[in-house]
Formats: C-alpha cells, structure tokens, sequence
C-alpha cells in the first residue's frame, strides 16, 4: 500500500541544504520513493499556513520502505544536518480513507 512522508521544513542555517538537495533524492528512489513535490510556496487556502520554508511531498511503495528510507544509514547524517539546521516535522500517510467511501481509496 502507498505511503506519503510529508516533510514539514522551517529553516534557519542554510548550510545543510546544498548537499541534502543535491543527494537525497537518490537515496528516496534506492527505497522506491519519489519526489511529489518539494516546494516554498506554501498557500493557505484555508486556515493558518504552516511556518515553514518548505514542503516536501515523497511517496514510497509502503510504510516499509519509507521507514527504511529514514533508517538508512547512508541518509542519517543528512538527516543530523537537517535537524540542525531546522525545525522539521516529518508525517506518514497512507492511502486511505478514514470514512471509508471513496472507492479507490483502501478503508482505514
């Protein structure tokens, strides 16, 4: 079942970004994620917009892969830069339906 991180970014040392940007994207795809979206503009369209810098939108082939994703070794020191130089959250959704009635999505 597909599954989302949604990355949540606040920066406030830009140093980290050049490499994470740069590298990152190839250690998602090694764990079959891809890049939806990583993007500054973030619009409100309903509600306060998150204080952020940027959202990122990943999609992997399950939550397993994306927990491998985050527990990969090879991403863990792009993952201590990050936290350092930010205020990051990071969610994972999968592709469900709480309520059940959208018919392509599975019920959760």
């Amino acid at each position: 079942m597909p599954c989302y991180l949604i990355a949540e970014v606040k920066v406030t040392d830009d140093g980290w970004i050049p490499d994470y940007a740069a590298r990152v994207h190839d250690i998602v795809a090694r764990h079959g994620g891809r890049y939806l979206s990583r993007s500054g503009r973030i619009e409100a369209l309903e509600g306060e917009a998150p204080d952020a810098s940027l959202v990122a939108l990943i999609q992997f082939p399950s939550r397993e892969a994306a927990m491998e994703f985050a527990a990969d070794p090879d991403y863990a020191p792009f993952g201590q830069a990050r936290q350092a130089g930010s205020v990051s959250n990071f969610y994972l959704i999968d592709d469900t339906d709480v309520a059940g009635t959208i018919p392509y999505l599975g019920k959760g």
